[in-house]
């Protein structure tokens, strides 16, 4: 799925809770205010709001590790990127 593509509110919402963030913490990290994120998690279907809200709220959610899934005859969704992991279990940044 690339930026330009549309993606619903219930992916954001989905997106968000995978990831650990808050609503306060991913409207902060997209530069946008939180009544602004609720709206865009509330749409009933295709996410609501200006074209550069929605792709700076995908852009934070996709740095925190959210990959957005393309329908495919199930549905969009969200996964989380696997970590990196080194012979001991950290994380490798």
């Amino acid at each position: 799925m690339s930026e330009n593509d549309h993606i619903t509110g219930r992916q954001i919402a989905a997106g968000r809770v995978l990831a650990g963030l808050g609503q306060s913490e991913l409207a902060a990290a997209a530069s946008i205010s939180v009544p602004t994120l609720r709206r865009m998690e509330a749409s009933s279907g295709l996410a609501t709001g200006l074209v550069n809200n929605v792709a700076a709220v995908r852009r934070a959610l996709e740095a925190a590790g959210v990959i957005f899934v393309d329908e495919n005859g199930e549905g969009p969704g969200v996964r989380l990127k696997k970590q990196n992991q080194d012979i001991f279990g950290s994380r490798l940044v």
